[in-house]
């Protein structure tokens, strides 16, 4: 059940329908009506898959989607896998490790989500240029891309991401106000210095050590622990932006 939950939530929820997004919001109707007959038969498929761990709301939904069943779904077969395309799922793996790594570099540069950019990409090869060009729309919706530019080097000023072969690039002029997320960096660490401070006065003191239980020292200790890996990774966000502002 677990892995049957996976892939519904994961992979058809957060990757398949949001790849989808794109050719449903674009004029291309034959390839809508492609990616729509692809999902009504993913989505029978896994009604079937579910039916064992939820045999009502399945057949509720088997019976609700389509006026030509000849059968109840508890008398369909269970479904099998007689199908693979490995250069397919490596494209859209390749895809997905793309859009990935552009999120979390946002997350870590603290990027607005309604902000855009180009995406500036140095080093890929014929085959992954090939895919950059194909999954433009995609990378626009999943990854915030206003467009792609292939250049021999990495334009100043832009964090830079090594992923699916090849050097990413982000124009943080585009993303960010450096001032401002500089002055947010330093205030965010002067309180985690602070905090880091009191904490190690804390313990410091023989008389709170000797004193105090045990699981309350030992909360103070794992929280100071906490607060300089938070520190350090404040302290190597604010280098990025500084190097990044040149």
């Amino acid at each position: 059940s677990a892995a049957a939950y996976r892939f519904v939530w994961n992979v058809v929820c957060d990757w398949y329908l949001e790849l989808l997004k794109p050719v449903f919001f674009g004029d291309d109707e034959a390839q809508k009506a492609e990616c729509r007959s692809c999902l009504a038969h993913v989505l029978d498929e896994i009604y079937a898959l579910l039916h064992p761990f939820m045999p009502f709301m399945t057949e509720e939904l088997w019976a609700e989607t389509s006026a030509s069943r000849d059968k109840l779904l508890v008398h369909s077969a269970w479904p099998t896998g007689t199908f693979a395309d490995e250069s397919a799922a490596a494209e859209i793996n390749w895809l997905i490790e793309i859009v990935m790594a552009i999120r979390s570099t946002r997350a870590e540069m603290n990027v607005p989500p309604a902000n855009t950019a180009d995406l500036v990409v140095v080093g890929a090869s014929a085959t992954h240029q090939g895919w950059f060009t194909t999954h433009e729309s995609a990378l626009g919706k999943l990854a915030r891309v206003d467009k792609i530019i292939f250049a021999a080097e990495p334009p100043k000023a832009s964090a830079q991401i090594v992923a699916g072969g090849a050097t990413l690039c982000l124009p943080l002029g585009q993303l960010i106000d450096f001032a401002a997320e500089k002055a947010r960096i330093e205030k965010a660490l002067g309180k985690i210095e602070a905090d880091a401070a009191k904490i190690e006065s804390k313990l410091g003191n023989f008389a709170f050590t000797l004193k105090a239980r045990e699981d309350v020292v030992a909360a103070e200790r794992a929280r100071l622990a906490e607060l300089l890996e938070q520190k350090t990774q404040t302290e190597a966000a604010l280098a990025r932006i500084v190097n990044a502002a040149g």
